[in-house]
Parts: C-alpha cells; sequence; structure tokens
C-alpha cells in the first residue's frame, strides 16, 4: 500500500481488497482500511455524555488540505475527487461533522502549497505534519491542546493504539503539558529495504536471484541488453528510481544500504549511525556513500536506471513497473498490493519476488529505525471542535469490525487512501501475518478473530484462499496475489521482513527525536543541496563533487546539527 504520501515516514493501510500507496505517506503505509460504515453512535449532547461516536446536534465543519494520487483501485468510479469520497457522506450521516477542503493538489505539488500556506498562515483545522512542520508550528505556538479531546473523546482502540509503545510516541508530540499531536506510529520493520525482482524475466534469461552487488549489476544488464520480457523489443531496463533520491518508495534507500551506507530513512530525512567512539554521526557525509553514488553514475550510463530518472515522479515510475518496461526495484514489504499487483494484471506472465537487498559480499543490512512514527495529526489553535478530529480517528478504526463487513465497496466510491486522520494498529502487519497463517495451517474455513483487526484479517485471508486456488470470481489475480504476498507469504513482503528481522540483518537509525532548532531553521536548504550534488554526479558530474557537498553540508548546518543531535542523544537511556 500506498502511502502514502501521506505517510511520509510512514507507511501502510489496508481498503477492502483494493489496489494500493504506506503508508503515506505519506506513503507511507501502507495497510489499507475496510470500506465499511461505522455506526452514528449514539445522538445526544456532547457535554451531558462525551461518547467517541456520538452524532453531533449541530453540524461541525472540519477544513483540511490535501494533496492525492489517482485512486489506486481500478473498481473506484471514474472523476471521483477527494471532495466525493464517500467515506466523507458517511462522515456526515453517523456523527454531523462535515469536512470541507480548503485546497486540493496533486501529490507532487502538496509540499510546496502546504509551504505556501504556513508562510500565510493560512492553515486548515486539521493539520497532517510532518516533525519538521510539527516543530515550526510549535515554536510558532499555532497548535491547540488535543488533551482534553482525546482523554473525553478517544474510543477504547485508539486509546489501546497510543498506549502500546508505553505512550512514548504520544510523549514526543506533548510539550509542557499539552498534547499537540496524534502521532502514527507502527512497526518500525515496515521501513525495511528489500529487492523486487521479476522472477519469470530471470528464468527467461536463466539467471539467478541476486546475492551480491557485482550479481545484481550482472542480472540488470541483462535485462536492459537480453530481451528479458522476450518480446524482440529493446524496450525495458533494470532498476526504476523515480527522481527523488530518498522518498518513500522506488528510490534509492536500499541501494546505499547495500554498500554500507545509510543516508537517509527516507523523504530527505538525515539517517545518524553509531560511531566506534559512541556517537552519533550523520549517515550522509560517510565516505561509503561516495562509493554508491559511483556505482550509481556507472548504472546510468548503463541505462541500467533509466536516463529520464531526473524527470520522473513516483507516478511515472509506477506506470514503467505496470507496463513491464522495468524489471526490479527497492521497496518495502507493501509493494505487491501496489504497484506490482497492477503488472500482474496487465501481463500475466509476471512473477515477482521479495530477496534481501544485495551487499558486497552477500545479502546487504538494512536501515530500520528505531521508532516508526510516520507523520502526526494536529489540530489549528482556536478551532473550537478539537474532539471532532478526534472522533473522525475513531470512524476510522471502527471500520475495521466484524460487524461492519461487506457494508460498502469501492465501486461506492470509497477511497481510503483520500480520509484523513488515518490511525492503525501499530501491530496490524503481524495479527495479519500470524491470523492468517495459523487459519491456514489449521485448514480453517473463516477467520475467528473479532477485534477491530477482524475486516483486515479476512479480506487477506479470503484473497490467499482465491489466489492459491485461482479464484478470480470476486476479484482480479493481481489484487488476491497483492494482499497475499504483501502481507501473509512466508516468503513474501512481510515473511521476508520477519526473517531479516529474526536474523538481525539491519542497522538502527539512532536519532528518533523530534528535528533540533538547526534542522528546522535550515533542514529544507541541506536537503535540497544534497538532492542537487547527488543528481549531479549520478547523471556523469565529477565523484569529487561528492567532496565539495560534504565540506558545504558541514559549514551550512550540519556541524551544528550534529552537535545539537549529539546533545540529545547524549540524554537518551543506555
Amino acid at each position: 500500500m500506498k502511502k502514502y504520501r501521506t505517510m511520509k515516514w510512514v507507511l501502510a493501510s489496508t481498503l477492502l481488497l483494493s489496489i494500493v500507496t504506506a503508508c503515506s505517506n505519506q506513503g507511507s503505509n501502507k495497510d489499507q482500511p475496510s470500506t465499511t460504515q461505522p455506526p452514528s453512535g449514539n445522538a445526544g449532547t456532547e457535554a451531558a455524555a462525551p461518547d467517541p461516536f456520538g452524532k453531533y446536534h449541530e453540524t461541525v465543519t472540519v477544513n483540511q488540505v490535501i494533496g492525492y494520487n489517482p485512486p489506486e483501485d481500478s473498481r473506484i468510479p471514474k472523476g471521483m475527487t477527494p471532495d466525493k469520497n464517500a467515506y466523507l457522506k458517511d462522515l456526515k450521516e453517523t456523527m454531523n461533522i462535515d469536512v470541507k477542503f480548503k485546497w486540493m493538489v496533486p501529490s507532487n505539488q502538496y509540499e510546496q502549497k502546504f509551504s505556501l500556506a504556513m508562510a500565510s498562515g493560512d492553515l486548515p483545522d486539521l493539520l497532517e505534519l510532518d516533525p519538521k512542520n510539527f516543530e515550526k508550528l510549535k515554536q510558532q505556538d499555532m497548535l491547540a491542546d488535543l488533551s482534553e479531546a482525546f482523554e473525553q473523546y478517544a474510543s477504547p482502540a485508539l486509546k489501546k493504539y497510543m498506549e502500546s509503545d508505553g505512550g512514548f510516541s504520544m510523549k514526543t508530540f506533548n510539550s509542557d503539558g499539552k498534547q499537540l499531536g496524534i502521532p502514527v506510529f507502527e512497526d518500525p520493520f515496515l521501513s525495511t529495504q528489500l529487492l523486487w525482482i521479476r522472477k519469470d524475466w530471470l528464468n527467461n534469461l536463466n539467471l539467478q536471484a541476486p546475492r551480491t552487488i557485482d550479481e545484481l549489476e550482472k542480472v540488470a544488464e541483462a535485462f536492459v541488453n537480453n530481451d528479458p520480457d522476450k518480446n524482440g523489443e529493446n524496450d525495458t531496463y533494470g532498476v526504476a528510481l523515480q527522481k527523488t533520491l530518498f522518498f518513500w518508495g522506488f528510490d534509492v534507500r536500499g541501494f546505499f544500504n547495500g554498500f554500507g551506507a545509510y543516508p537517509s530513512v527516507g523523504d530527505a530525512q538525515s539517517a545518524w549511525i553509531k560511531d566506534s567512539d559512541g556517537k552519533l554521526i550523520p549517515g550522509l557525509i560517510q565516505p561509503e556513500v561516495k562509493t554508491a553514488l559511483g556505482k550509481l553514475q556507472s548504472w546510468y550510463e548503463k541505462g541500467i536506471i533509466n536516463k529520464e530518472f531526473a524527470l520522473k515522479d513516483e507516478n511515472k515510475v509506477v506506470e514503467d513497473i505496470t507496463s513491464g518496461k522495468v524489471g526490479i526495484s527497492y521497496g518495502e514489504w507493501w509493494y505487491p498490493n501496489w504497484p506490482l499487483n497492477l503488472n500482474v494484471d496487465k501481463d500475466p506472465k509476471a512473477e515477482w519476488i521479495a530477496v534481501q537487498i544485495p551487499g558486497f559480499d552477500g545479502p546487504g543490512k538494512s536501515l530500520v529505525p528505531k521508532i516508526r512514527a510516520g507523520k502526526v495529526y494536529a489540530v489549528k489553535k482556536g478551532f473550537k471542535h478539537p474532539d471532532a478530529i478526534i472522533k473522525m480517528m475513531n470512524y476510522y478504526i471502527e471500520i475495521g469490525n466484524k460487524k461492519y463487513m461487506d457494508q460498502k465497496k469501492p465501486e461506492d466510491g470509497y477511497v481510503y487512501n483520500w480520509y484523513n486522520p488515518r490511525v492503525y494498529n501499530p501491530a496490524q502487519i503481524e495479527t495479519i501475518y500470524t491470523e492468517v497463517n495459523r487459519a491456514l495451517d489449521g485448514n480453517q474455513t473463516e477467520i475467528t478473530l473479532e477485534d477491530e483487526n477482524y475486516v483486515k484479517v479476512t479480506e487477506v485471508f479470503k484473497a490467499t484462499k482465491d489466489f492459491l486456488t485461482g479464484n478470480t470470481e470476486t476479484y482480479s489475480k493481481g489484487v488476491n496475489w497483492g494482499h497475499y504476498y504483501s502481507r501473509a507469504a512466508k516468503e513474501g513482503g512481510w515473511g521476508m521482513t520477519r526473517n531479516i528481522k529474526e536474523s538481525q540483518a539491519f542497522v538502527n537509525n539512532e536519532f528518533f527525536g523530534l528535528p533540533t532548532s538547526t534542522q528546522v531553521e535550515k533542514g529544507g536548504q541541506l536537503d535540497k543541496l544534497m538532492q542537487e550534488s547527488f543528481t549531479k554526479i549520478i547523471m556523469g558530474g565529477d565523484l569529487a563533487e561528492f567532496d565539495k557537498f560534504v565540506a558545504s553540508w558541514k559549514t551550512l548546518g550540519g556541524d551544528e546539527i550534529t552537535k545539537e543531535v549529539n546533545g540529545w542523544y547524549s540524554k537518551q537511556p543506555k
């Protein structure tokens, strides 16, 4: 699933057997919600008896903004836009909460549009923020205190989710006793990088799945030059890459990790690793990054990565994957659910597998955060009904219960990734994997789980059974395979991720605090410097430009950020 740009740090989210994004994002996640309708709750005055699902007597209007991608499910009616999302219609009918969009833009325009809104102070009531923007608005005293609203109106499930890590993530967004944000956090291993590769192309060329960088390069060159799809045309390339080098998907995080380089956790957030002296150093400026850039430059020259990658956003890369132009992509567990499933439906011969990222002498180690607190939802200070935002979170969670199964369908206009605020069960992916495999191993005909995870587990179980039996009466092969291979297959997305976790084939990002003051002030400038410098090198620039980049990065604020990060680290329990 996608994430979501809305799941920038995150993500994963489920929709009733629908095609995903991740969350996100963003995406980041990338588990989809069920397309069902929650209960309306008991109508009544809120002051008399706070009800997590109570319906307001008078309409409460909530202003939002959104950067969105096209619907991920082909069953969504044509011409849909976020303001027509059926989830919002149900929200109005059940809780009398009316969502209005101040503006709607394509996801690739969102960051610039939101930056202008912040600069002008023209903010929506509901704020979906990354840590850097959260810190900016906190410093400007622009955020409402959600303490009372959460305490009174959070549903038992929402409270359980927020307490599942001992309350750590909630404390991160608490300032002087005021709860200024509700975080979306998940299993940190959802960030694990895998290598996705077309096995049918490997078979066509009598090749094995690569375990090392050298083996990967040979495979990728063969995918460029040896007609891997056997269509008699020179129309394929090796490795997918979009223009934002460190992002939520189709980027180079996993590639760098294979070189023992850990420059970023995605979305231009720098990674911090521990050196031999026990201090944190920025992965972005280490020598291994230069080595990896040199290899990317070589791959660009050979056509392994597309010559036009610097012009491709994530949607353009997805088009290449779907149409069968590229056979390898680094990414997380959710790729089968989107976009690999689109390729499987378009090409019945397509077969994708996941392998551990290649390294120098064998499989490499992926970067994994200690905490995956993707995004945070906040409320503009002065908004009269912060409780409505909490209720909107309750609504999203509640649709996962068994009694709401099969009430609404994508073809009725339910688009999960256009609904905010979305909060997930941090352990949902593991719950799905465990429960589905328990049912399969026990030859069960149905899922017996009864809690808010029922819908997601049941969807994956049904899709798995249908895929394994070749049943496409309800959903296509790609949809069924995507759900199965992302979440339930022991050799699939989450299954491979679990193996990496158990074998400890990972490196931790040691910094998990809010952005430091210099990161807030100068982070954007440093991110732009990195993106421009690295892209220039990849496209044939002098590799010595990396050394100039490092010097500039340190001078323009990097050294100060390093001091601040280590100041934070010195206060953490060891």
